[in-house]
Parts: C-alpha cells; sequence; structure tokens
C-alpha cells in the first residue's frame, strides 16, 4: 500500500495513506456467532453478511466486527487494537469450541467457496468480468460507467471477454498455481491459479483462466502436474456450498 501510495503521489494524485495499528482476528464456523455473542453486548442476529459495528468485545473496546470471513462459513473477522489482541484471542480459544486454523487449512476452504486470492487468481492486471467478478459492479456503476477503465468493462459485459477464471476439478496429483491448463487435444490454453485437495469433497480442486470457449461448466481439460497431464473438468463455484448469514 506504501508503494502504491507513493507511486500515485508521483503522477500527481492528491492520495495520502494512514497506518491503522490493528490486528485482524477471523472467528469462522457455524457457531461463530453464538460463540461471540457471549462477549458482547450488540445483537449479532441484527448484523448481516457484509455489515460491520464497532463494538466491545470480551472487554476489548474499539473493536470492528464485520459479519463476513474467507472461508464459505458464517463468522466474522474482527479488527482489534493491537494492544488487545493478545487478550482477545484468548478469550476467545477459553471457548472449548474454538481452535486455531492454519493458513493451509484455511486456503482450502477459500478455494471451496471459489474466493480469489489477490496476487494469484487477480491481480491488477485482470477485471472483474475476466475473473468472475461482475457483481461487485453496482447498478449506479453499470448505469453510469463513469469509473476509470469502464469501456473495457462494457465491452466485456458484452461477452467480448477473451479468457475468464473457471473453477477444475481433477484426478490424479493435486492442482497447484502455475500448473498448464491444456485442451483435450494437447495444446496449452491457460493457467491453474489456485489448487488444493478438497477436505469435503475428497476431491482435488483448483481455479485457472481460460479462454471463454473453453469455460462452460462441464468441459473436460487436462492439466498438466509433474510433467504428466491429468484429466480436469471445468466446474462451478463455489465448489461447496457457501453459508452466509442474511436477515430472512
Amino acid at each position: 500500500m506504501q508503494d502504491k501510495a507513493r507511486e500515485l503521489q508521483n503522477t500527481g494524485s492528491d492520495v495520502g495513506l494512514e497506518v491503522v495499528d490493528n490486528a485482524l482476528l477471523a472467528l469462522q464456523g457455524p457457531t461463530a456467532a453464538q460463540v461471540l455473542q457471549a462477549g458482547v453486548a450488540d445483537d449479532l442476529r441484527k448484523l448481516p453478511f457484509m455489515t460491520s459495528a464497532v463494538m466491545e468485545v470480551f472487554g476489548v473496546s474499539g473493536c470492528r466486527v464485520t459479519r463476513c470471513g474467507y472461508t464459505g462459513e458464517d463468522g466474522v473477522e474482527i479488527s482489534v487494537p493491537a494492544a488487545g489482541a493478545v487478550r482477545l484471542a484468548t478469550a476467545l480459544l477459553e471457548n472449548p469450541k474454538v481452535k486455531l486454523a492454519g493458513l493451509a487449512a484455511r486456503d482450502s476452504l477459500r478455494l471451496e467457496a471459489g474466493l480469489c486470492l489477490y496476487g494469484s487468481d487477480i491481480d491488477e492486471r485482470t477485471t472483474p468480468v475476466e475473473g468472475g467478478l461482475s457483481w461487485t459492479l453496482g447498478k449506479r456503476r453499470r448505469a453510469a460507467m463513469d469509473f476509470p477503465g469502464a469501456a473495457v468493462i462494457a465491452s466485456q459485459l458484452k461477452g467480448k471477454v477473451q479468457r475468464r477464471r473457471v473453477g477444475l476439478v481433477c484426478e490424479g496429483a493435486p492442482m497447484r498455481a502455475h500448473s498448464p491448463i491444456l485442451s483435450m487435444e494437447g495444446t496449452v490454453i491457460g493457467t491453474v491459479t489456485s489448487g488444493s485437495p478438497s477436505p469435503c469433497l475428497k476431491k482435488n480442486v483448483a481455479m485457472g483462466y481460460v479462454p471463454l470457449e473453453y469455460s462452460r461448466a462441464g468441459t473436460p481439460l487436462l492439466v498438466e502436474v509433474r510433467r504428466k497431464q491429468q484429466k480436469a473438468v471445468v466446474s462451478k463455484m463455489p465448489f461447496v456450498p457457501t453459508h452466509y448469514y442474511t436477515l430472512k
């Protein structure tokens, strides 16, 4: 972020960067809200997916609780002042339902939910249409088309897009980032951007980019893993149904 701020400042943009000394704790899973409710006065039933509120959490003030996560499950991300991070983590772990999770475990959930990892599945060269993220373009923006890059996006929304992010399910060894994706005729047509075994599906799943004509669910493809070609099939995402909390 600091590099990007300097880059924009060097082009004459009026940009500033404020560094907030906070830690981020993610509490995820079907009972996450129940666990957290014991430590907050706010009614978490009124906090649906992708909304947030500032509250005291287990005695730590100034926490921003957001109903979101990187797992596809219900849960929250808590932005907590750094000085209170250990205290809050300790309080959460006193509940026997709460366990620490490693990065690989979190990443398998992210993949099962079909969520992008910045720097791997999307970057500054990826458009929302290519990345399967057109839903992030609100109605007002679609109507006005007044944002940077709008001309490109407008064209892609009309079907003039060269590639798309797709899900892949494969046989054999797990697919990993940078694995070549091939047509059934053996021509390299794309690249895997993220891949992992799926604990829920007991299969290997991945995401990658292929030309539009190969992006339909059910399309058979090949993926090269350790110099060996193995069969893969384009799959709809999420691979595993998500369980976000919404108000009914």
